[in-house]
């Protein structure tokens, strides 16, 4: 077993469970002389930026934020879904539990060459947080700092529209024969030329359709959502304007080059 303090997206219990992570025991933690923000710059510029950490000088500041009792197969899970050695570092610190004790934990902090003070979360981001922070009975102060928090403005999208021509299709087979090659909602997307700060998603995206990995991180999902939802059409209003802002973000940072079946029933043309 291994104990992590979560203090961004993670005090949310559905958020860790759609990363992998189902905890043993969770309980409401502080982190004393560190201080949180959200400059973390996301990989994909929708999305503003996510939670940090950060050392202060200042000895009242503190980080709120939950602490998980983890079974110790879960920390692959995790370290692949905070980017570990990429967009994050796992260090360990010392957190006090319920005023009554304190315990050592791995949390995660932002890289140099990613860290970008000019960044917002986004309302979705900040909804996972309070809810997360709320469930886990933090203070309410907290909790309205972080309603009352900036956000950021994305940038409206079109409706995505694939290139016009012929492309090849593929499914989840042959996809997997191109390390290189992602999916997402009916869409194929070649990798291979993205900027350095994608490198990590490269293996990370590699090989896979990503439709249901970004659903379940959505701030109104229940972690229920499946294969089967996407492969029926099953898609609600939020969750295709979401994908939409993947869909042209992919496009944006990658090339196009095919379309993806789900089942020979169903596909997303």
């Amino acid at each position: 077993m291994f104990r992590y303090f979560g203090f961004g997206s993670n005090m949310n219990t559905t958020s860790l469970r759609a990363k992998g992570v189902e905890p043993l025991a969770s309980r409401r933690a502080i982190l004393h002389g560190w201080r949180l923000r959200f400059n973390v710059q996301h990989f994909f510029r929708h999305e503003g930026g996510v939670g940090n950490i950060e050392r202060s000088d200042n000895p009242a500041d503190k980080v709120l934020g939950v602490l998980h009792d983890c079974p110790d197969e879960a920390l692959i899970s995790l370290d692949a879904m905070e980017a570990y050695g990429h967009g994050y570092d796992r260090i360990t610190v010392d957190v006090d539990v319920d005023d009554e004790e304190q315990v050592s934990a791995f949390t995660y902090i932002g890289m140099p060459e990613f860290i970008n003070d000019d960044c917002l979360p986004t309302q979705r981001y900040l909804n996972l947080l309070v809810d997360g922070a709320r469930s886990a009975g933090l203070a309410s102060e907290f909790v309205s700092h972080l309603t009352e928090h900036p956000v950021h403005q994305p940038d409206e999208y079109p409706p995505f529209q694939p290139p016009a021509g012929d492309y090849p299709r593929f499914d989840a087979t042959t996809l997997a024969h191109h390390p290189l090659y992602t999916a997402l909602y009916g869409a194929v997307f070649d990798m291979s030329g993205a900027r350095p700060l994608h490198d990590y998603l490269k293996i990370f995206f590699g090989g896979r359709d990503m439709t249901l990995y970004h659903i379940k991180r959505l701030d109104s999902s229940d972690g229920n959502e499946s294969l089967e939802d996407i492969c029926q059409g099953r898609i609600n209003d939020a969750q295709q304007r979401y994908l939409n802002c993947y869909l042209n973000e992919y496009a944006r940072e990658y090339q196009y080059v095919g379309h993806f079946d789900y089942n020979t029933d169903y596909n997303t043309d």
